[in-house]
């Protein structure tokens, strides 16, 4: 019997991972808003804790009947094996590498990330003793091996660079990383899987603030680790001792030798969100289902209302430069049409003339953007990374994440684009009026 062909994005993103309830036939999948589950006899619950049986549930904070068919659907449009949905889009970033980093080892990140996602490699990661050294030319390959040492456990990068814009050779890194030895981890939030999915192009795993575009509406904050299930952490098992060595807790269960494939994606559950504990409200995986059935036409919309926007905003006199990687001057304007042939997203970065104070002015200037630390929302966002997402960082780090004083991100929503341009002509106007 021949496979049937796959379905198309459009149609995976409202059905993959759902079937109507079997207890009463609601087609919606519902919220199961209960924080645990009860057992059959007492096997049932045996299994259940020792990881014989993956298909029950005991306690939401491990899994839930409504996150599940999220945590589905987000893996069938990533193209991977196998997702986990965490309490937000931080706590993905990190336990993507905890799960295979400890004290003493080491990451290779690039510079231009958002500064949440900084801040918590350059410090608090410090804190649990891993290190992590900052590429600030990722279009170089030579820097990204220059950077890699012995006890290198992954390399990590933005598909799409917030603020700035940048886009990732995607190709290129996870060639120097195999290379090494190591994963590839991508945070794909911006474009989401409907304009790029990273794991085509040789990434390992995926990681998601699926509070931005994925649920759409600035309703519900999560987070998602998605893994490829192609990287053989058996190879160097010495090397990955969280996967091929005894676990204690679980009476020396190994793993990768036990589940295979699936050993990465299951340490992550059973381990980091059992024992630290970021689990994600049922409530928001049902928002988040919501926002990924109608994906693929609110992303055409972004995409097209923030192309306006830049080519608008390169062409004003306040302006001193537009990060855009839909605008052929850009540097990753090449980048772009090999990755995202069908638009890079709707966050866009702009240099306002007059620095520091015109970006705070322009901020205040503006009617129908809302002043806000979010992207990804239906409505239009506007932020000053200087002074709120990137003001921990000192100004050397600000200016390797890409961000400088003058520099205003925008978050493109929904709208009538006629109206945004309008609403930005007077954010310039006031701008310039110091």
């Amino acid at each position: 019997m021949t496979e049937p062909p796959r379905r198309s994005f459009e149609t995976r993103q409202i059905h993959a991972g759902a079937s109507p309830d079997p207890a009463t036939g609601a087609r919606a999948t519902p919220i199961y808003q209960s924080s645990s589950y009860t057992f059959r006899d007492a096997d049932h619950a045996a299994d259940a804790f020792a990881l014989r049986d993956l298909e029950s549930h005991a306690y939401t904070r491990l899994s839930n009947p409504t996150t599940s068919v999220v945590e589905e659907r987000l893996a069938d449009l990533e193209n991977g094996l196998a997702a986990v949905a965490v309490a937000s889009g931080q706590a993905a970033s990190a336990l993507a590498l905890l799960n295979i980093a400890r004290a003493g080892d080491h990451i290779v990140s690039a510079a231009t990330l958002y500064g949440g996602t900084y801040n918590l490699f350059a410090y608090t990661f410090a804190d649990f003793g891993i290190t992590v050294d900052f590429v600030t030319d990722t279009d170089n390959p030579d820097a990204w091996r220059a950077a890699l040492r012995p006890g290198t456990k992954a390399l990590y990068a933005e598909s799409v660079g917030n603020p700035g814009g940048s886009v990732l050779d995607l190709a290129m890194v996870a060639g120097i990383a195999h290379d090494a030895g190591v994963p590839l981890v991508v945070d794909n939030t911006v474009p989401t899987p409907y304009l790029l999915r990273p794991l085509d192009h040789g990434a390992d795993i995926v990681v998601h603030s699926t509070t931005k575009f994925l649920a759409g509406h600035g309703t519900a904050i999560g987070g998602m680790v998605v893994d490829g299930g192609k990287f053989d952490f058996q190879a160097e098992p010495d090397r990955w001792p969280q996967l091929t060595k005894p676990d204690p807790s679980y009476h020396g269960l190994v793993f990768g030798e036990e589940f295979g494939a699936l050993g990465y994606a299951l340490r992550l559950r059973t381990k980091l969100v059992r024992d630290l504990g970021p689990a994600v409200s049922p409530f928001n995986s049902f928002l988040l289902l919501q926002g990924i059935e109608t994906l693929s036409l609110r992303m055409e919309r972004h995409v097209s209302n923030a192309q306006a926007v830049a080519e608008w905003l390169d062409a004003q006199p306040q302006v001193e430069h537009v990060h855009y990687a839909g605008l052929p001057a850009s540097p990753w304007h090449a980048a772009a049409k090999q990755y995202l042939p069908n638009g890079v997203g709707a966050v866009l970065a702009f240099e306002i003339k007059g620095g520091l104070d015109a970006g705070r002015r322009f901020v205040d200037g503006v009617r129908l953007f809302s002043h806000l630390a979010n992207i990804g929302d239906v409505r239009s966002l506007v932020i000053h990374p200087a002074s709120t997402t990137h003001a921990q960082l000192d100004s050397e780090q600000q200016r390797a994440s890409g961000v400088t004083p003058g520099l205003i991100r925008l978050s493109v929503g929904l709208e009538g684009v006629g109206d945004l341009i309008a609403d930005l002509s007077l954010g310039l106007a006031n701008g310039s009026s110091g």
